[in-house]
């Protein structure tokens, strides 16, 4: 798979690849987007860090394309965003099919529950954590739907769950191919860093709902 996307990594494709596996990653979990994030994070570390010995070839001599980190940043974060507002969107008009598929499923109904309290008190920060989370995106953004959250009170913290996920991924891939080279290693730290923190994040996400308190008479 690696030498898969290391040969995207040379085509301005690798936007256009990263884009449409950020966006349906909210539909299917299973897709890769981490890890084309870091791989391509990881060969733009590469590309600045031989930039010199390049220019310095013989004459005539091509360099190869690597991409941009911050076009690669903003790839990311949009797609992310659109991803997460395309699945709020179809979950919002689902209608009653749906709403019978959510109340069958025990992660749904506890994520709608939790999101509605969290969001309602201002408190959104549970759907930037989510979005680290192995699915927690897919079940805030159709679980923000179905409850027919308000777009104010969930996009602005899609936005940043957006720009957290993909400065994370992107600096992961960056900076710990600048720290520990451009190979398999720099690669496999940087993916152990991202899934440490989806562990993290889904242990956060299924905590119980707290139940209140029963009022004193």
């Amino acid at each position: 798979m690696f030498e898969s996307v290391g040969a995207l990594t040379g085509s301005p494709w690798i936007y256009a690849v990263i884009a449409v596996s950020v966006v349906m990653d909210v539909f299917l979990p299973v897709l890769p987007s981490g890890v084309l994030v870091i791989t391509a994070a990881t060969a733009a570390a590469a590309g600045t860090t031989t930039a010199t010995t390049v220019a310095a070839g013989a004459a005539g001599q091509v360099a190869h394309q690597v991409p941009d980190i911050l076009a690669l940043l903003v790839c990311a974060t949009t797609a992310s965003v659109l991803g997460d507002f395309v699945a709020y969107r179809l979950a919002w008009r689902g209608g009653e099919r749906l709403d019978r598929a959510i109340a069958r499923s025990r992660r749904l109904t506890t994520a709608q529950e939790r999101l509605g309290t969290a969001l309602s008190r201002g408190g959104g920060i549970l759907v930037v954590i989510a979005r680290f989370a192995p699915a927690g995106r897919s079940v805030v953004s159709l679980g923000a739907g179905a409850a027919h959250r308000k777009v104010r009170e969930f996009l602005p913290w899609s936005v940043l769950a957006g720009v957290a996920w993909a400065g994370y991924s992107v600096g992961l891939g960056y900076f710990g191919a600048q720290w520990l080279g451009a190979s398999w290693l720099g690669a496999a730290v940087s993916l152990l860093a991202l899934f440490m923190a989806g562990s993290l994040a889904a242990m956060f996400v299924r905590r119980p709902v707290p139940t209140p308190a029963p009022a004193t008479p």
